[in-house]
């Protein structure tokens, strides 16, 4: 069957995950602020779901049409062919957003849509109560400037629950979003990676996640996956398949650090549930005892944020140390995650090359990448001062 659909993302990341979408063999139809739209398969539902490591979630799209008036919203999503998906015992809650629209009311359009697929359903099964005992199947319906979407939502929890993480620091950065930081540094394997302030390690983690190849949905349930609407085997068979491609071999130089011990700890029984504790060095170790003994490193990383966590001296110091590395060897690159809206002059005294307005959480942020000097020669392995 032929299906559109929606990757969602974090504002900011767009790019990034329509790269994703379109590394994975598929066409992507449309790209717009917040949502990748491409085309697919029931196996793509599968693949999306277990590969995309910066998207929030995987939708299928029911339909697209413009609706000023409640009518307008009610006739056109009773004429979607939701049995297609929903069975007759199937569960499902109606969430909405509007923006810019006539239609402003967010709860009426929800109480619309769902009189509509309720109507559609009972005409179908011929029957006027529903059990709804089985499945859970999320419709949402998305109003902007009077264009509706109409979507149900295949994965459940968001992307982002790899189902590592069973030890937290303070402001953990989202596991998605530290996904987007290594994919946008360009890292490979082969290179050396740092996080010199690594807190529950969601950044080297997810660096090994994409070292090794290992499909970040591997290890977790996704509400879609009892689907009748789904073949039978598809779900199995695509795991099976991103089993077998993981590269075991894979050698990797990631490194991470935290001046905080109990944080050492936790990205540690992290690692060690993501399964990748094996290519990551831990070190309970303050940011300035990094020293660059060789070339090409590159830093990717979430200080504290004067906003969040961590007094004014600490993140002074922080930056301090980053631009020491930075004229120490100027082969070192760096991308750094930030609230600080001064932070090119007072962590680097320049501007970034690149910069990037980012969410991480509720907290609106700048992605700042410094572009070392890429030198091909044999160096000496790294050394960190004790």
């Amino acid at each position: 069957m032929k299906l559109e659909l929606i990757a969602t993302a974090t504002f900011g990341l767009e790019a990034v995950v329509k790269r994703e979408v379109e590394a994975l063999g598929y066409k992507v139809l449309k790209s717009e602020d917040a949502k990748i739209t491409f085309c697919g398969d029931e196996r793509a539902i599968a693949k999306a779901n277990l590969w995309l490591r910066c998207a929030d979630r995987v939708h299928v799209k029911m339909g697209e049409f413009t609706a000023c008036e409640f009518e307008e919203l009610f006739q056109q999503t009773k004429a979607l062919p939701w049995e297609e998906w929903i069975p007759v015992d199937g569960r499902f809650t109606v969430s909405g957003t509007s923006v810019k629209s006539k239609l402003h009311s967010v709860p009426s359009c929800q109480s619309i849509v769902k009189k509509a697929i309720v109507e559609r359903l009972s005409e179908t099964y011929c029957i006027s109560q529903f059990p709804e005992s089985g499945d859970e199947y999320p419709v949402k319906v998305s109003v902007l400037k009077d264009r509706a979407t109409l979507t149900i939502d295949t994965s459940g929890a968001g992307l982002h629950k790899r189902g590592y993480r069973v030890r937290d620091v303070s402001a953990p950065i989202k596991e998605t979003l530290a996904a987007s930081m290594v994919a946008l540094s360009f890292w490979k394997k082969g290179r050396e990676l740092f996080d010199p302030c690594c807190g529950s390690g969601t950044i080297p983690i997810e660096a090994a996640l994409i070292g090794r190849n290992i499909a970040p949905g591997l290890n977790r349930k996704f509400i879609s996956e009892d689907w009748d609407a789904l073949p039978s085997g598809i779900w199995k068979e695509e795991r099976k398949h991103a089993f077998n491609a993981i590269d075991h071999e894979a050698d990797l130089k990631i490194f991470a650090s935290d001046v905080s011990r109990s944080a050492i700890s936790a990205a540690r029984e992290n690692a060690i549930e993501a399964g990748v504790d094996d290519c990551i060095r831990f070190r309970a170790m303050d940011v300035s005892g990094l020293k660059p003994e060789r070339r090409n490193g590159i830093v990717v990383t979430n200080p504290p944020y004067g906003s969040r966590i961590g007094e004014k001296k600490e993140i002074e110091r922080i930056y301090a140390s980053l631009r020491g590395l930075s004229l120490e060897d100027p082969t070192w690159s760096f991308f750094v995650i930030t609230s600080d809206k001064n932070f090119e002059n007072s962590a680097f005294g320049k501007p970034a090359d690149r910069r990037r307005k980012l969410y991480n959480g509720r907290i609106e942020a700048c992605y700042y990448q410094y572009h070392g000097r890429f030198e091909r020669s044999a160096d000496p392995p790294l050394h960190t001062r004790s």
